[in-house]
C-alpha cells in the first residue's frame, strides 16, 4: 500500500465506494425522492461492520456553490493571516514555545500542516501521545501510517517531524500510530452475543429505548436516545443514524421495532422528519477546521418523531444495564483534551449489548483521492482488545462513565468503524485492534433542532402536554 497519499478505501464506514461518490450523490438528490421497488431485498444491517451505503441522500440539503465559494476565499484568508505566526517544523528536538494543551489549539496546528502530514499518512487524528498501548499526558497529533518503522530505514525525507509548530509558537508533539490494512474486505462480524440484554434490545422486553433495535424495509440498526424537537409542535422522537433510517427505495422511510411487518413481528413507530449526513467544517466545529476548499464532517443523524397512534407508555429513557443517563456532555474546542481524550465510555447495542471502551482521539481528519477532506469525531477503542460494537450497533449512544457517582453523560452515537477494514496497532508484540467512529452528539441535536430527554418524568410530561394539544 502507498502511504504516500491517502487511500480512498480508507474510509469510516468500510464501504469499498469512496467517499467523493457519496458526496457527488448527496449533491444529485435533495429532498424525497419518487424511487419504488418492487419487492424489498433481505434485511441488511447496517453498523460499523461495513456495511454502510453511502448512496442514500434524502433529506439532505447540499451547500449551494456559491456557498462553497465564499467559504473557500474565508478560508484562504482565514488561514493567511494566521501563517505569519506558523515557524517550520522540528525535527529530532521540541520547540521553545507554550506547549498546546486544547483540542482548538491541536486542531490550528494540524491544519496548517496538513499538506505535510498528507504526503505520508492515510489521517491524523487529535489526542495524547500513546507509549506501548497506553496514552500518556503529552498532547499530540496522531499520524496514521501504514506501516511503522524504525527512522533508520527511512529516507530523510520520510521522517516526520518530532514537533509543530503553530501561531505564536504553540506547539505540540507528533506521534505515529499503525494503521493495519487488510486489502480487500473480509467478511462482515455477525452476532456473536445472545445475552439476556441483547434479547430484551431485539424484542424480548416490552419497553423500547437507547440501545433497542429499530428497522425501516430493508436495514436494521440501534435506536440511540429519546428526544424531543425544539421546533413545531415539540414531537417527542428518537435518534439513530440517518444511514440506518434512510433508504431511497422507500420514500416514505418508516422504521419499526423491532421488524417491519413484511419481515417478522413488530409495530410501527414512525417516519423520518429529518436528517443529515454531511456539513461543512466551519458549521460543526464553529472554525476552519481544514485547509481544504471542500471539507466536510460526518454527521449521520436522523429524528423520527413518533407516530400518533403510538403507545408512549412503551417507551423508557432509562438504557439497560445502566440506567437513568445525565444530560448531554458538551464538546468545547478550548478545554483541554484530557476532558474528553482518555475518558471510559459505555454503550448499549442492539447486537453487541452492554461495551466499555476508551476514547483514543477527537477529531479524525481523511483526506480522499480527489483532495477533499472528511472529518468524523470520534475514535473509540474497545478494552482488552474486545470489539467496542459489531454489526447493527449503528446508531448506539456513547456515553461517559460516571465519575464520583454521577450519571453517565451522553457524548456521541457510533456511526461506523472498520472491523472488517483495518485495525490500529497500539503496542508492539500485540495484534492490532479494531475501533469505533461516533457523532458528536451535542452538535448533532444542535444541528438537527432536538433536545436530549433524560428521564421518564421528564418523558410523561412532554407526553401529556402533547397528547393535551392534540386533544384540543
Amino acid at each position: 500500500m502507498d502511504s504516500s497519499k491517502v487511500d480512498s478505501r480508507y474510509n469510516h464506514s468500510g464501504s469499498s465506494r469512496s467517499e467523493e461518490s457519496a458526496l457527488d450523490l448527496e449533491r444529485t438528490y435533495c429532498g424525497h425522492p419518487n424511487i419504488h421497488s418492487s419487492s424489498p431485498p433481505p434485511l441488511q444491517a447496517f453498523a460499523s461492520g461495513g456495511q454502510l451505503s453511502d448512496t442514500n441522500a434524502a433529506y439532505f440539503s447540499w451547500p449551494t456553490s456559491s456557498r462553497l465559494n465564499d467559504s473557500a476565499e474565508d478560508r484562504a484568508n482565514y488561514f493567511g493571516n494566521l501563517q505569519k505566526g506558523v515557524l517550520p517544523e522540528t525535527l529530532g528536538r521540541l520547540p521553545k514555545g507554550q506547549q498546546a494543551t486544547t483540542l482548538l489549539e491541536l486542531m490550528t496546528i494540524r491544519a496548517f500542516h496538513s499538506k505535510l502530514l498528507r504526503r505520508f499518512s492515510l489521517g491524523t487524528a487529535i489526542g495524547f501521545r500513546i507509549k506501548q498501548g497506553e496514552l500518556t499526558d503529552v498532547p499530540a497529533i496522531l499520524v496514521f501510517v501504514a506501516r511503522k518503522v524504525h527512522k533508520q530505514w527511512l529516507n530523510h525525507v520520510q521522517c516526520l517531524p518530532t514537533a509543530l509548530e503553530g501561531p505564536g509558537g504553540i506547539w505540540c508533539v507528533v506521534d505515529v500510530v499503525e494503521f493495519s490494512y487488510y486489502g480487500a474486505p473480509a467478511a462482515t462480524p455477525k452476532e456473536q452475543l445472545y445475552t439476556e440484554i441483547v434479547d430484551g434490545l431485539r424484542g424480548s422486553d416490552p419497553l423500547i429505548g437507547s440501545g433497542s433495535q429499530v428497522a425501516s424495509q430493508e436495514t436494521y440498526g440501534t435506536l440511540g436516545a429519546i428526544v424531543k424537537s425544539r421546533t413545531g409542535n415539540r414531537q417527542v422522537g428518537f435518534l439513530t443514524n440517518r444511514h440506518v433510517a434512510v433508504d431511497l427505495d422507500y420514500p416514505s422511510q418508516k422504521m419499526f421495532h423491532p421488524l417491519p411487518p413484511s419481515l417478522g413481528p413488530g409495530v410501527y413507530l414512525g417516519a423520518v422528519e429529518r436528517a443529515t449526513s454531511f456539513i461543512t467544517d466551519d458549521l460543526w466545529y464553529g472554525i476552519f477546521a481544514g485547509t481544504n476548499p471542500e471539507t466536510f464532517v460526518r454527521a449521520d443523524g436522523a429524528f423520527i418523531p413518533f407516530a400518533e397512534d403510538f403507545d408512549m407508555s412503551y417507551v423508557t429513557t432509562s438504557v439497560k444495564g445502566i440506567g437513568e443517563i445525565g444530560d448531554v456532555n458538551t464538546i468545547d474546542l478550548q478545554s483541554p483534551i484530557g476532558s474528553l481524550i482518555g475518558r471510559q465510555v459505555v454503550k448499549v447495542g442492539r447486537s453487541s449489548g452492554l461495551t466499555t471502551g476508551t476514547i483514543m482521539a477527537y477529531a479524525l481528519e481523511y483526506n480522499d483521492e480527489k483532495g477533499i477532506c472528511f472529518f468524523t469525531d470520534f475514535l473509540v477503542v474497545g478494552e482488552n482488545q474486545q470489539s467496542f460494537d459489531l454489526e447493527g450497533d449503528s446508531g448506539s449512544l456513547i456515553l461517559l462513565t460516571g465519575q464520583n457517582g454521577e450519571k453517565a453523560k451522553p457524548v456521541g452515537i457510533i456511526w461506523g468503524g472498520t472491523a472488517n477494514r483495518g485495525r490500529l496497532k497500539l503496542k508492539v508484540g500485540q495484534s492490532p485492534e479494531n475501533w469505533t467512529s461516533g457523532v458528536d452528539l451535542g452538535r448533532l441535536l444542535d444541528l438537527l433542532e432536538l433536545d436530549l430527554i433524560t428521564s421518564n418524568e421528564g418523558l410523561q410530561g412532554l407526553h401529556s402536554v402533547v397528547f393535551v394539544h392534540v386533544r384540543n
